[in-house]
């Protein structure tokens, strides 16, 4: 079969949802009639393929993305199943980055929920074409019609029904085909045996109705069907199928089907739809990067002859075969062994070893080309975002940009035996998870880590007890706060020491400004004359530099200074580096406490999203945490995005805040601004 041939029947698409609303087991029948499982497995009784780590089988939820490839009308589909939470959001995005297609999974009692619109936000912001699956079909209170209106409301989605569920007493048995206006149902409880048969009279209004609005929709996306459709002649499924195709690739249209995966029932027409309306490789655009060597904007086809790019999303820690390395090719293709290059850093990397991912089973390959999602083994120093490329034709490709980390806590080993185990462990975390951070505070020097939300935080606390062997303590950190001056001010510093033989003596006189600009302190010599040798200089400022580390209300290091020695003397005998050293650290002691020092505390950028129905309360939230509102926008589907600044000591629990005051439907994120003078009462305290 031709490559080109291969490239048009390849898809790269995702599964992803609100949690539980049953993508991991959507997956699973996918996986079941496409052959490439022969037992289907349950997130409930925890032997979902895709759900593979411990702490997923055991809480059933998705935590990290799983990667497979399966088969479906001679079309080779490679699916990413992703998480549900908010706390694993960065899971999503990072596949979304190499998705070509998508599948969002809707519960039909639940309909839109909460991580649906963020997930929803970061597909549009990727320009993904998408499928619905309204799943669940068989539950009490389940309404296709209700979740459909939902995403039009809640979403600003242009979606069109191509299914409606057959439903008799309110039972769930089957759907109906409104392109080719058959019914359909699964005689077995395998779903396996597949029936077609005229649409019952009881349902038959209702499809005609449907079938009009999907007639209209593709009429008013070709002119050719707008002619037809005018004239009262029929489409036949093939121009309805086409149109909806080119519909869905542009982003007009959201083609929408419904079934329950769990009763086995709707999975075949959606692997039909995947290949019918999801783009191959080659729909999608070409690919942009920067040449490092010409710092010019380069394009990449998908095409196996063109030079090899590929961009890497995942690193995971396997147990089996040391660290793996994710990659989507998007151009060339390349032969296990050959060399490439990170254009990122510039290092040479040889690709020893490939795989092809099936959750966390492998199969070794020879070849990868344009297209393929696969795994490299052996890769050193390679990390999330970094691009792969032909030596001879270097591009870097746009890095995935992922969320900061909005939740932080203190960590420290149980023994001092461990230390070195639990740095080694979390460094190897945070190479995996790029919203997982590791820092220590100055101030305190405590360790600390920080991840999106208290979920996210304690499932990597189970994975160092179960997967490193480090069962750690942890508590909740200081915030850092800084000290500066408020006024100007003068001051010297003497250090006179005499002992048998040399004595020591040093003389320093400063003078401190207020200086918002100044990030730390800044240092400046005004010395005329020979009062003080040059020599000795860098000493002083190293005395000053270390004396600023900690200030005089609270121990916290000073910032927003600027110092200028004006003068002193020296003894041409008994003055050294040290001496100078004391002396300039003395001298700025003794200047910063007639400067009137205040604290400074961390203000966080905070951009909140949520429906315009919970604004009044988020806003009041923010405000009794001392925030100052920046703006307020609207966005699309019904949501506000608010901009404010916000003291990080408010910040603390403010994930479970935001979910409890919007019913988990708002989301935040949050970075490091600048800091302000603590005011009042908040000084005090």
């Amino acid at each position: 079969m031709p490559a080109e041939t291969d490239l048009a029947k390849t898809r790269n698409i995702g599964v992803t949802a609100h949690i539980d609303a049953g993508k991991t087991t959507t997956t699973e029948r996918m996986l079941f009639y496409t052959g490439r499982v022969h037992r289907m497995g349950e997130v409930d009784h925890g032997d979902a393929t895709m759900d593979w780590m411990p702490q997923e089988m055991e809480r059933g939820i998705t935590i990290t993305s799983a990667a497979t490839t399966c088969f479906w009308q001679e079309h080779r589909i490679n699916i990413i199943d992703t998480p549900g939470h908010v706390d694993f959001t960065a899971e999503v995005e990072r596949a979304m980055r190499v998705l070509d297609g998508l599948i969002v999974v809707m519960c039909a009692v639940g309909g839109v929920q909460p991580q649906t619109e963020t997930v929803w936000r970061q597909a549009n912001k990727y320009n993904i074409p998408r499928l619905v699956f309204v799943n669940k079909m068989d539950r009490v209170g389940a309404d296709f019609h209700d979740v459909l209106h939902q995403m039009r409301a809640k979403l600003a989605a242009p979606v069109v029904a191509i299914q409606i569920p057959m439903v008799h007493d309110d039972a769930f048995e089957g759907v109906i085909d409104l392109i080719s206006m058959r019914a359909i149902r699964w005689r077995d409880e395998l779903g396996a045996e597949i029936e077609y048969f005229d649409i019952p009279d009881s349902m038959l209004t209702k499809a005609k109705t449907f079938h009009e609005h999907l007639r209209v929709t593709v009429a008013e996306m070709d002119p050719t069907l707008e002619e037809k459709w005018l004239a009262g002649e029929e489409f036949i499924p093939e121009e309805v199928q086409r149109v909806l195709r080119e519909g869905t690739l542009r982003g007009d249209c959201i083609p929408v089907l419904c079934g329950s995966a769990f009763k086995n029932r709707g999975i075949q027409p959606l692997l039909d739809a995947v290949v019918e309306y999801l783009p191959s490789p080659l729909d999608v655009p070409e690919v942009h990067g920067i040449n490092p060597k010409t710092g010019e904007t380069e394009e990449r086809s998908p095409d196996p002859q063109a030079p090899f790019a590929a961009l890497v999303f995942k690193i995971v820690s396997d147990p089996f075969v040391g660290s793996l390395a994710y990659l989507r090719v998007y151009s060339g293709s390349s032969a296990k062994g050959k060399p490439v290059v990170n254009a990122t850093s510039g290092k040479r990397q040889r690709l020893s070893r490939v795989l092809r991912m099936h959750a966390n089973r492998r199969e070794d390959l020879d070849q990868i080309s344009a297209g393929d999602i696969v795994a490299a083994v052996g890769l050193s120093a390679v990390n999330t975002g970094d691009t792969l490329c032909d030596p001879s034709h270097p591009l870097s490709l746009e890095k995935i940009v992922f969320p900061k980390p909005v939740i932080t806590m203190a960590i420290e080993p149980k023994a001092k035996a461990d230390e070195e185990r639990l740095t080694e462990a979390l460094a190897r975390i945070a190479a995996e998870d790029p919203t997982f951070e590791v820092g220590t505070d100055p101030q305190t020097g405590q360790q600390l880590v920080a991840g999106m939300g208290e979920l996210h935080l304690e499932i990597i606390r189970d994975r160092l007890e179960r997967e490193f062997g480090v069962a750690p303590n942890v508590g909740k950190p200081q915030v850092a706060y800084r000290e500066t001056i408020q006024v100007p001010a003068e001051g010297e510093g003497r250090y006179v020491k005499q002992t048998g033989g040399h004595g020591q003596y040093g003389h320093v006189k400063l003078r401190l400004e207020p200086a918002s600009e100044v990030e730390g302190i800044e240092f400046e010599s005004r010395v005329k004359g020979g009062d003080i040798s040059a020599e000795f200089i860098s000493a002083i400022e190293a005395g000053v530099r270390e004396a600023a580390l900690a200030g005089t209300i609270g121990g916290y290091p000073v910032e927003r200074v600027r110092v200028i020695m004006t003068g002193g003397s020296e003894h041409e005998v008994d003055s050294s580096d040290l001496a100078f050293r004391i002396a300039g650290s003395i001298a700025f002691r003794e200047t910063y406490a007639r400067g009137r020092p205040t604290l400074l505390e961390p203000i966080m950028a905070v951009e909140v999203v949520t429906p315009e129905e919970y604004m009044g309360d988020v806003i009041s939230d923010l405000t009794a945490r001392r925030a100052d509102i920046v703006q307020m926008n609207a966005a699309a589907g019904n949501t506000q995005v608010i901009d404010a600044l916000v003291p990080l000591s408010s910040m603390f629990g403010y994930s479970t805040s935001l979910r409890s005051l919007s019913q988990g439907r708002a989301t935040y994120a949050m970075q490091p601004d600048s800091y302000r003078v603590v005011e009042g009462a908040t000084a005090a305290q």
